[in-house]
């Protein structure tokens, strides 16, 4: 019999792994994504919660994605079987890396790998904002999604298969996503830059 992860549980040993602020950042955004998508589809909010905290806990101690037997996100998934954590878990953060050929059969895995990138995307699109996450609009997203040179590292065909898995309209992905970090901008430090103060 499997055993939850609590989100205490999952948030201690995010910490214990990563010491980097900017990857404890982006998890706590696909967190906060994965949340939003378990109340709309009425799943166990905790449960998607700390599949979105853990998908890259590894990834500080085990960046080399092809190393087949310690790198991301092996080393977390190996983590979560030791501990007898539930299948659907374990399966999820494997999906969320195409590379390693898992089927995402779950809505969890597909919720996971569609959040992934788009939240760390929405967060950079925050970064560049004088009012942060505050009135951004899908609209203002997917024109930087159209340049390539913006946040380079995401992967556009990633962005728009995940919508396509989840079944949703990338505008109505795209908000939803948006509503989820600005409801954590407190937290994920979304808003915006100060202005400067008139002179006297």
């Amino acid at each position: 019999m499997s055993s939850q992860v609590s989100r205490a549980e999952a948030w201690d040993l995010l910490t214990e792994w990563v010491q980097s602020d900017s990857l404890r950042r982006h998890c706590l955004a696909v967190e906060a994504s994965m949340a939003a998508y378990a109340r709309r589809f009425g799943a166990d909010e905790e449960a998607w919660s700390v599949a979105g905290l853990l998908h890259d806990a590894d990834y500080e101690r085990h960046p080399d994605m092809d190393d087949a037997e310690a790198g991301h996100p092996r080393t977390i998934i190996r983590h979560l079987r030791e501990r007898d954590a539930p299948q659907e878990l374990v399966d999820a953060i494997a999906g969320h890396a195409p590379f390693l050929g898992v089927a995402r059969e779950t809505q969890m895995a597909r919720t996971l790998f569609a959040v992934d990138e788009l939240s760390g995307f929405v967060l950079a699109c925050a970064a560049v904002r004088p009012e942060g996450i505050h009135g951004m609009t899908p609209k203002s997203v997917k024109k930087k999604l159209k340049t390539p040179a913006f946040a380079a590292a995401v992967s556009r065909d990633d962005v728009r298969e995940g919508a396509a898995e989840l079944g949703v309209d990338l505008d109505e992905h795209l908000s939803t996503v948006i509503a989820a970090l600005e409801a954590r901008a407190d937290e994920l430090g979304l808003h915006g830059r100060s202005p400067d103060p008139e002179p006297a």
